[in-house]
């Protein structure tokens, strides 16, 4: 089992920045993927970001070139680097770690509340 906190959230103006992090309860080496996902009012859950253990990093279309996932192993903790900050933007973000061993598994945190202001 892993348990994750996120923080970092807040309220900024378009074009802002934001760091959240991703506080995990166990090493995160091990861990097949690790990502961040949001949720706007009234949408399903997204992929926003994604961290292999290789080190291989993708991105939803949305927010290419703006946003930035990286991992510190030795903390046992993700971030994502949000810039260029838009209204659309605003959700509530969760953080996930994908287990691929013994069996598939999810893990979620308790999600952070990001709000960008036109």
């Amino acid at each position: 089992q892993v348990q994750l906190v996120e923080s970092g959230g807040g309220l900024v103006q378009a074009g802002g920045s934001l760091r959240l992090s991703c506080a995990a309860s166990r090493s995160i080496s091990g861990i097949n993927a690790m990502g961040w996902f949001r949720q706007a009012p009234g949408k399903q859950r997204e992929l926003v970001a994604v961290i292999t253990s290789g080190g291989s990093r993708s991105y939803a279309d949305s927010v290419k070139g703006r946003f930035t996932i990286s991992r510190d192993n030795a903390k046992n903790t993700v971030y994502l680097q949000m810039n260029s900050l838009k209204p659309e933007d605003t959700a509530v973000y969760y953080c996930n770690a994908a287990l691929s061993w013994p069996r598939h598994m999810d893990y979620w945190g308790q999600g952070t509340q990001v709000t960008v202001s036109s």
